[in-house]
Order: C-alpha cells, then structure tokens, then sequence
C-alpha cells in the first residue's frame, strides 16, 4: 500500500497522468474506497484470481484504457501497447523503438 498511497501523490503532484499498479484482488473495495475519496478516475483489470491491474489518473487516460476492453497487458496490439506506454509518460523514443519492433518494420 505504501507504493500505492507514492504513486497516488505523485499523480496529485502533476508527475503522472497515469498510473499503473499491480495489486492484490483482495485489497482491490479498500483501493476503491481511497480513490472515491480522492475523486481520481480509476479503472480494474483481472490478471488472474489473485492479482489485478489497476489504473488510475487523468479521465481520458481511463477512458482510453476502459475502450482497450478489459484485456491483459500481453493482448494489447501494438497500437494500445504504444499508447499505454505514452500515457503512462515512458520514453517516446523508446516506445517508437518499441512499435517498431513488434510491427517488424
């Protein structure tokens, strides 16, 4: 939680308009409950019966991840993967390296 409760004040702090944080399904009511408080948009994505992915920052971000339709990171296509790495404020070089790549162009 500690983690969590840095990335939350580094979104407040301007330095991220997303975040991405692996978490606990069972933490996932108290996670929900201090982002409702927080009023920071926020969004769920199942790994597996233990494990969740949780997004949280800026509503378009969400929204954007929200149309991705719930899929684990590994089925992104190569357009959502570019987009999430953007959003989630990695290199651009890095992640043009990265598109170009999965694309073999």
């Amino acid at each position: 939680m500690k983690i969590l409760i840095h990335h939350i004040y580094e979104y407040n702090k301007g330095l991220r308009s997303l975040v991405l944080y692996t978490m606990d399904i069972a933490d996932k009511d108290k996670v929900r409950k201090i982002l409702d408080r927080k009023e920071i948009s926020y969004c769920f994505t199942k790994i597996n019966s233990e494990k969740v992915n949780l997004f949280f920052g800026a509503e378009v971000c969400i929204k954007i991840i929200k149309s991705f339709g719930g899929k684990c990171l590994s089925e992104y296509t190569d357009e959502e993967d570019f987009m999430l790495g953007t959003m989630l404020g990695y290199d651009r070089i890095q992640q043009c390296e990265r598109y170009v790549k999965r694309k073999n162009l």
